[in-house]
């Protein structure tokens, strides 16, 4: 009789950037859906989630995926609650977001894949790589080696294999630095496919020896850091939208930048300089067509009458996406509708 693999995978409650954390149920059958994947209790002293005197925690599953790296393997993204099973645990982010299925995110991941502590391609003792330019969508052995192309296909591979909708890869602008996107329907899907998809391209990296280099500024200097711009749009912004609402929602949006850029990632500031297509951490702008610009508002959108997707810029690599999709709809909600 065959056995199935059920990779219970959650979010710990390290701080200010949570570590994935995983372990395998077997089960006698294969999940057709969520209901076939039962509640799971774990020892959330040895998380950050609980003290040892009183160390239960519970994993309910709210995504299941196919696992193309494991025969009959699945898995199960789950949120952290309290021992009732009903409680959301103080880490569990993904239970702050509001529920709204007509809500739409984008999200664009950048990471730096590194080994022996430095990025791929990089010279291995000391010193830096020929200046960014021809890297950003690059191709041959000099801009982009052959270990990181490799594990970015079988990574992408692996996510379509999961049902994960990834929009694309491409090489970054930096050396060793490369993106991928992921677009969902519905306020909680994109985020948890991005943390799944984290997840299955650090364990992918395990058998390179590889490490996902997640931190949004890895190396200071002249060098482009990390983002994880979001792209989002609500069903009025899509279908009713026009110019009076919009400049609303971005004074929203600036009235709430210190808490944008409180749930944005860690150390931000090294990374929103206003150089290297950022603006300024303690600035906010938007801008159409604008790469420099806290939102970016594309060309279509004003075409379209004020209607359709903006990119807020300001995320960085590390961000937890929960708490990213929860605060811009938070700041969207707060501006009437008519």
């Amino acid at each position: 009789m065959a056995k199935y693999k059920l990779e219970y995978i959650w979010l710990d409650g390290y701080t200010p950037v949570p570590n994935l954390r995983g372990k395998t149920r077997i089960a006698s059958e294969a999940p057709k859906s969520l209901e076939d994947c039962p509640m799971w209790g774990f020892d959330g002293s040895s998380t950050k989630q609980a003290e040892g005197k009183s160390s239960d925690c519970m994993l309910k599953p709210v995504a299941l995926y196919p696992d193309g790296a494991r025969e009959n393997g699945f898995l199960v993204m789950c949120e952290v609650m309290m021992p009732d099973g009903e409680t959301p645990h103080p880490s569990n982010h993904r239970a702050t977001i509001e529920d709204d299925p007509d809500t739409w995110f984008g999200l664009e991941q950048e990471y730096f894949l590194f080994k022996n502590r430095r990025p791929l391609g990089w010279p291995s003792d000391f010193g830096f790589p020929s200046p960014q330019g021809e890297y950003y969508t690059g191709v041959g052995y000099a801009n982009v080696g052959n270990i990181a192309r490799q594990i970015v296909e079988e990574h992408l591979n692996l996510c379509l294999h999961a049902g994960i909708n990834h929009e694309g890869i491409n090489a970054e602008v930096a050396k060793g630095q490369w993106e991928f996107q992921i677009f969902a329907k519905g306020s909680y899907s994109c985020a948890d496919d991005m943390w799944m998809a984290r997840y299955i391209l650090m364990r992918l990296c395990e058998k390179y020896e590889v490490d996902v280099e997640w931190h949004c500024k890895p190396f200071l200097g002249d060098w482009n850091g990390s983002g994880m711009h979001c792209n989002f749009s609500t069903k009025y912004m899509r279908e009713v939208g026009g110019e009076a609402y919009f400049r609303k929602l971005m004074d929203a949006f600036e009235k709430f930048k210190d808490e944008h850029i409180a749930a944005y990632g860690p150390e931000n500031e090294l990374r929103l300089t206003g150089f290297h297509e950022t603006q300024s951490i303690d600035k906010f702008s938007w801008g159409v067509g604008d790469r420099g610009a806290s939102i970016r508002v594309p060309h279509s959108f004003i075409k379209n009458g004020y209607k359709g997707y903006l990119e807020d810029r300001r995320p960085n690599s590390q961000g937890d996406p929960y708490q990213i999709c929860s605060r811009i709809l938070r700041t969207v909600n707060t501006v009437p509708t008519e």
